[in-house]
């Protein structure tokens, strides 16, 4: 029997090089071709494009699935979803998992994707049960890394587990393609010897490996592997399906699948790519040995890229890379996959922008030091807990175990809000209550797509640099506006002086929105105390009181974009 192959386009291609940034109106036109080829399935949701689809593109996630669904008639659609943390970046409750899948599977999801960031089961047995009584496939993943902690006997038994489970397929889930021929070869062979499902390769081109991996576990016994077409594959996303359909064609392991439409395909999608060529940077498309290093996954990368742009910290993006293998194995090495993979980078940018380690905290590392993302790996570096968490002490049962039902209390303030009309609102709210309350009240705006000036429009060449700068000469700060790749046109104004600070100001530590502010005038707050929340990097970032004192005043608003050192409140110093 000959390879099968799981397309990515639609989904993780996009997520893993353009940070998710694909319309719908982009995937319609090539869908019933994309039907036509025999795939054994199309990825095309979950992941991060459910938060994309509202937060940048001001689209229906649902409405996407639907769409594809009606024109997909004969390919089973896949989705990729996080366990207990659904399609965010925190556990959800039961209720809502449970409502997600039955929704999931109306709208047409055939086959469910499951994983844990941590690869703990127990965050994965009830999404695994609830697709399987909607007669659903599911394939459990195992999220591959490699650590200390992390050896061969260990990702079989987790395959053994997710089999007894009832898993229809099992997935090695190498998110930063970190498999190399070898390990891929003995971690397929050890798994296919105990295991009887189908097993998949699901790696990334990250490195360059991905398709000798690919090949090695296809001869050590693999039987599905992830691809997408060459226009979106390569670099941090998937290798070709052109190519590796090609590779295997007139062999034991042949496809079956007719080049001459991957081919036809294959020209589309180049089409479409061009209208995404200033999301394409040199980080994301082009291999680079440093993920050994790293190991951040594609999908992190190119937001990793995009959200120190946001800050105006694009400079950083070599030291963040080194920052991000301590902070991971301060944290007992979790597989960097969302939303660990988060968790761990955006503390290794607060890192490296506060200028101190764990100076400034996530609110999600603190929750996954107390186990309310599950069992991390490997041990906790003992000193950053005790500095994050003080006398916390973490549980040790099923996060979820710990999470009231949420849905009845979210269904009454939807219907009060008026944002609730059909069943999928309230869990699209349940997900994301913030953003979700302006997209389905319709004050989102579909962001604008990033072009080339006109007079280098008709270039080949796509920038990778920050379109705007600021320099410091001797003191004097200069904004440098780049508004020729080509240099013809470079505008430089002076930058004005910072005003001097306020006695007892509380500056953001970071471009991103006001989510809550904690306090009000009059209030006595004692240093460390929680004084504003900032939603950063899709991240909930805790500001704090540097000090002692009575709030004076609040210069900031819930739902207001600062920018990093803005003066946010004054709190006067005791005494």
């Amino acid at each position: 029997m000959g390879i099968l192959i799981t397309d990515t386009t639609l989904r993780d291609a996009h997520q893993s090089l353009i940070a998710t940034r694909m319309r719908t109106r982009d995937m319609l036109p090539i869908a019933a071709e994309l039907d036509r080829v025999g795939f054994f399935s199309l990825e095309v949701w979950g992941g991060a494009t459910f938060d994309a689809c509202i937060r940048f593109l001001n689209e229906d996630p649902w409405e996407r699935l639907r769409s594809l669904r009606e024109k997909v008639k004969n390919t089973r659609l896949q989705m990729l979803l996080r366990g207990q943390n659904l399609v965010g970046y925190r556990h959800y409750a039961d209720d809502v998992l449970k409502e997600f899948i039955r929704l999931s599977v109306k709208n047409g999801i055939d086959v469910f994707r499951i994983f844990d960031a941590l690869n703990d089961i127990r965050n994965m047995e009830l999404a695994i049960k609830v697709a399987k009584e909607h007669r659903a496939h599911v394939q459990g993943s195992i999220c591959y890394t490699t650590s200390p902690v992390h050896t061969t006997d260990k990702f079989v038994a987790m395959a053994v587990e997710l089999e007894r489970l009832g898993c229809d397929s099992i997935c090695i889930k190498d998110m930063a393609g970190l498999i190399s021929p070898a390990a891929a070869a003995e971690l397929v062979k050890a798994i296919k010897s105990k295991v009887n499902a189908p097993l998949n390769l699901h790696s990334h081109c990250s490195c360059g490996m991905a398709p000798l991996s690919y090949y090695a576990a296809s001869l050590a016994g693999a039987d599905i592997l992830d691809t997408a077409f060459s226009a979106f594959g390569w670099g941090t996303s998937q290798p070709p399906t052109e190519s590796m359909v090609a590779a295997f064609k007139d062999t034991p392991y042949d496809t079956g699948l007719d080049l001459e439409l991957l081919y036809e395909i294959g020209e589309y999608f180049a089409a479409v790519s061009g209208k995404y060529r200033m999301l394409f940077t040199a980080e994301t498309t082009r291999p680079n040995v440093n993920v050994l290093l790293h190991q951040i996954p594609g999908g992190m990368l190119s937001n990793l890229v995009s959200q120190l742009r946001e800050q105006n910290a694009l400079d950083k993006f070599s030291q963040v890379l080194e920052e991000v293998p301590r902070v991971r194995a301060d944290l007992g090495y979790p597989p960097l996959v969302t939303p660990t993979s988060q968790v761990v980078g955006i503390q290794a940018v607060l890192n490296i922008l506060a200028g101190a380690r764990y100076k400034q905290v996530t609110q999600e590392v603190k929750n996954y030091l107390l186990g309310q993302y599950g069992r991390p790996p490997g041990e906790i570096n003992e000193e950053v807990r005790k500095q994050v968490t003080g006398e916390e002490r973490p549980i040790d049962v099923r996060p979820a175990d710990r999470i009231k039902p949420e849905l009845p209390a979210l269904r009454e303030e939807g219907h009060k809000l008026g944002i609730i009309h059909r069943d999928e609102d309230l869990v699209t709210y349940a997900l994301y209550p913030q953003v979700a309350v302006k997209f389905l009240r319709g004050e989102l705006k579909e962001e604008a797509m990033p072009s080339l000036p006109e007079t280098t429009a008709k270039s080949t060449a796509v920038p990778d640099l920050p379109l705007e700068l600021s320099v410091d000469v001797d003191g004097e700060v200069f904004n440098v506006k780049i508004a020729s790749v080509l240099g013809k046109t470079i505008e430089v104004e002076k930058a004005k002086k910072p005003k001097q600070l306020p006695p007892g100001a509380v500056t953001s530590p970071m471009q991103g929105m006001v989510l809550a502010v904690k306090v009000k005038v009059g209030d006595k707050v004692k240093a460390g105390d929680a004084l504003i929340t900032i939603e950063a990097m899709k991240m909930q970032n805790q500001v704090t009181a540097p000090h002692s004192g009575t709030v004076k005043e609040i210069l900031t608003f819930q739902g207001e974009v600062v920018n990093s050192g803005d003066v946010l409140m004054v709190v006067e110093q005791n005494g």
